[in-house]
C-alpha cells in the first residue's frame, strides 16, 4: 500500500470484507503522517457486503470500515454484489449440509440507505457492483431516487469488454470501473479456468514488445484509452510499479480495433456457487 502511493497511486478499491481495512488505514495515516500524501488526495472505495442488506445494517456497516480504516467518510461506497445472504456478521451462512442461505433481496431499499450515507456526508459517492442492466434499471426507475449509481464495478479487460452494458452505463452517466482488468488468478473454485490466461495472448504481446512494455500495461492502456477505470491488484513492488508506467505510450486507433475483437463475451469471474440465488447477476445478457 504504501509502495502503491508512493509511486503515485490514488484510487484504493477495498472492501470489509477483505479483512484489511485496519491496515490500509494504518498504512495511508503513515503517509499522510509523512507529508507524503493529504487524505483528501486518496481515494477509497469500500464496499457493502451481502449479509448486511437490511437499511438498518447498512450504515452500521459502513461504521465498521470508518473506524477500522480511521476515517471520517469513505470517497466511495458501493453494494459489492445484488444477493442478499442471511444477515449477520457470518460472511458466508450455510446450513448445516453447506448450502447458502440467502435472503429477500430489496435492492432499491439498500439504496435508499446508501443514499442516506451520502445525505450524511459520511460517503461523498455512492455506486453498485456486478449489477447487470436490470438491477441497474431497478435503481434508476426507483420512485423518489435521489441519486443515481456514480459506478457500476464489474469485471473488465480485452478478453471481456462489457460493449452492451458499457453502452447502457454510459447512456445513464454511469462509470464503469473495470475489476480484473489484467485477467485473474486460475482458482477453479471461483474462475472459469477454462479461458487461457490474458497475459499469455499473442496479440497483447506481440503489441507490449513493439512498445517495449508488457502484456499486462498493454492491457492496462487499452482499457485506458477507452475510459474505462481499472483497478489492477498486486502484490509485488515492481509489478505496483510496472502496472502504473502506462503514460508514456499510445496504442493506434488499429490496435485498439484488434485487441477489441479479442472480446470471447465470457467472463472469468462466474460465482457460480451463488448461482441458484433470485438476483445472480450474470444469467442476463448483460
Amino acid at each position: 500500500m504504501k509502495v502503491a502511493i508512493d509511486v503515485g497511486y490514488r484510487h484504493f478499491d477495498g472492501a470489509w470484507i477483505y479483512g484489511n481495512e485496519g491496515e490500509i488505514g494504518k498504512a495511508i495515516q503513515e503517509k499522510v503522517a509523512d507529508g507524503t500524501v493529504k487524505r483528501e488526495d486518496i481515494y477509497y472505495c469500500g464496499k457493502l457486503w451481502s449479509t448486511f442488506h437490511p437499511p438498518e445494517m447498512v450504515r452500521p456497516s459502513l461504521e465498521k470500515s470508518l473506524k477500522l480504516l480511521n476515517f471520517d467518510y469513505i470517497d466511495l461506497y458501493i453494494i459489492e454484489l445484488p444477493l442478499a445472504f442471511k444477515p449477520g456478521d457470518v460472511i458466508y451462512p450455510r446450513d448445516e449440509n453447506g448450502k447458502y442461505l440467502y435472503h429477500p433481496t430489496d435492492l432499491c431499499a439498500t439504496w435508499e440507505a446508501l443514499e442516506e450515507l451520502k445525505d450524511s456526508g459520511l460517503v461523498k459517492s455512492i455506486g453498485v457492483s456486478n449489477f447487470n442492466r436490470r438491477q441497474l434499471e431497478l435503481i434508476l426507475n426507483k420512485p423518489g431516487l435521489k441519486y443515481k449509481p456514480a459506478v457500476n464495478q464489474v469485471e473488465c479487460h480485452p478478453y471481456f469488454t462489457q460493449p452492451k452494458l458499457r453502452e447502457f452505463c454510459d447512456s445513464h452517466g454511469i462509470v464503469i470501473v473495470g475489476y480484473s482488468p489484467l485477467g485473474t488468478c486460475r482458482d477453479s473454485f471461483w474462475v472459469n479456468t477454462e479461458i487461457p490466461p490474458l497475459l499469455d495472448d499473442a496479440l497483447l504481446n506481440s503489441v507490449a514488445a513493439k512498445y517495449k512494455k508488457t502484456s499486462a500495461q498493454v492491457a492496462l492502456r487499452f482499457q485506458l484509452q477507452r475510459n474505462t477505470v481499472i483497478i489492477p491488484k498486486s502484490f509485488n513492488p515492481e509489478r505496483i510499479k510496472e502496472n502504473f508506467e502506462i503514460f508514456d505510450f499510445s496504442l493506434t486507433n488499429e490496435e485498439m480495433k484488434l485487441i477489441s475483437a479479442l472480446n470471447r463475451n465470457e467472463r472469468y469471474v462466474q460465482l457460480l456457487m451463488w448461482k441458484d440465488h433470485p438476483e445472480y447477476p450474470f444469467n442476463d445478457e448483460y
